[in-house]
């Protein structure tokens, strides 16, 4: 599977783990930065160019990675196609995929070690939609999507 990757200065050292935890499972790996850990950066423009990456790909999946994972989560979810959910243990990562279908893994590299992460990732990219009522949930979604956002 191709995933797109990207870190801020804060998630720089986890996101390089994860690219080599990924490229061990046999995923095709596109950084798309940071990869400067003593220099701040904004995480919007990293957030922006995964969510279109993926939001253009959909056989494709994202991770983002910075201290909390909040704004990541934020702003990747302006990107209509783009639905990233910002995870701290291995049941919500695997409910993300199951209940809601999203496509983006956002990981706070203050509250999660290593260990748990490359756990929340296996399970992650493993974990199918279940469809079902989830579907009917998810297909609102998108109706929000429409309504409010242009461009769809």
């Amino acid at each position: 599977m191709k995933i797109f990757i990207a870190a801020d200065h804060r998630g720089v050292e986890l996101k390089q783990e994860i690219k080599d935890f990924l490229k061990d499972l046999g995923h095709s790996v596109v950084d798309m930065g940071t990869d400067n850990s003593e220099k701040p950066c904004d995480y919007p423009p990293l957030a922006c160019k995964v969510a279109v990456a993926v939001a253009k790909n959909r056989q494709a999946r994202g991770i983002l990675v910075c201290m909390s994972g909040i704004g990541l989560s934020i702003a990747a979810n302006k990107v209509p196609g783009a639905y990233a959910a910002l995870c701290y243990n291995a049941e919500a990562a695997r409910l993300s995929r199951q209940h809601n279908n999203a496509n983006i893994l956002v990981l706070g590299a203050k509250f999660v070690g290593m260990p748990e992460m490359k756990k929340m990732v296996k399970i992650w990219l493993d974990e199918k939609f279940e469809g079902g009522r989830h579907a009917r949930r998810f297909r609102k979604i998108r109706e929000i999507e429409k309504k409010f956002l242009k461009n769809i």
